[in-house]
């Protein structure tokens, strides 16, 4: 890393593959899934739906988005661990908003109602953040719309903020979600960055980390780390790294078209192995159960 710090002058690298809302970049297709997210917030209720190919940025638009909304208007708690079953995610929700875990499940729920009723007191709106919200069961989901069911009156007590991989839409299209579906009141798919895209969104990532060398990139490089990433943010990042990487080592200050090619057939071999399949935890179906008790 210091290699690329130095050669290229850089504050800090500028093509991680950690999520960093620094460096999101407004393209077309990111600022159309933040008025939708932003329009669904405005609402205050039920849920707000994103979807996207595998590192098409939803994770960081989310972050953009909860950088962008006033902190005394908006408690939210952000979950990333969702192959669990149902009161494991009911306690990674309670934990996100302060709530002592107990032993008295009905208890806990409980406990977590009156936290959010004590923010809506405080006109503080609690929102639930569920990100890779494909790996969540349908039983989850349904747990997560009878906690949306919750309200003081007329008012909702926590709104639902789910972001999801592609496969995620069928999830909500099967028979068992009807109710949930009704509960959408916005929804948005996350498509690549466009052609026309990846020089400016390339060049935006530079500039961010700090890097002067508006020439470093050729121009004829954009099209090929297009046809070689399709457009998604990852992969852009996970080439262009490569892309640095090579040209500190070869003493390069300038990356071709002819380089790209070569570096990106390269990281396709590289990366051209499997993994074993992961095991879904089977959730457990009494949380939705426990729901329905009142309290």
């Amino acid at each position: 890393m210091d290699l690329l710090l130095d050669y290229f002058n850089l504050r800090e690298m500028p093509f991680r593959l950690t999520p960093d809302e620094r460096y999101f970049f407004g393209s077309g297709e990111h600022n159309r899934a933040i008025a939708h997210l932003m329009f669904g917030l405005a609402q205050g209720d039920g849920f707000v739906v994103i979807t996207g190919e595998v590192g098409a940025g939803k994770t960081t638009l989310m972050e953009r988005t909860l950088a962008r909304i006033n902190p005394a208007t908006y408690k939210p708690a952000v979950i990333t661990t969702t192959a669990v079953d149902g009161l494991t995610l009911l306690r990674l929700i309670g934990a996100e908003f302060g709530v002592d875990r107990c032993n008295d499940h009905v208890a806990f729920l409980s406990r977590i109602r009156e936290r959010w009723r004590s923010n809506l007191a405080c006109d503080l709106r609690s929102i639930i953040v569920i990100d890779e919200a494909q790996a969540l069961s349908v039983q989850a989901l349904e747990a997560l719309r009878l906690l949306s069911n919750l309200s003081d009156g007329s008012k909702p007590l926590v709104q639902v903020v789910l972001l999801g991989q592609p496969e995620f839409r069928h999830t909500l299209a099967g028979p068992n979600l009807d109710q949930l579906r009704q509960r959408i009141i916005a929804s948005y798919h996350l498509n690549s960055l466009e052609l026309a895209e990846i020089g400016p969104y390339i060049l935006h990532r530079l500039a961010a980390g700090g890097c002067t060398h508006v020439d470093l990139f050729d121009p004829e490089t954009f099209p090929v780390i297009h046809r070689a990433t399709s457009g998604a943010p990852r992969r852009i990042n996970r080439l262009c790294g490569r892309l640095l990487l090579n040209a500190a080592i070869e003493g390069e200050m300038q990356i071709t078209a002819v380089t790209a090619q070569r570096i990106a057939e390269e990281l396709e071999r590289d990366l051209a192995f499997g993994f074993p399949s992961c095991r879904t935890i089977e959730p457990d179906p009494s949380l939705s159960h426990m729901l329905s008790v009142p309290f």
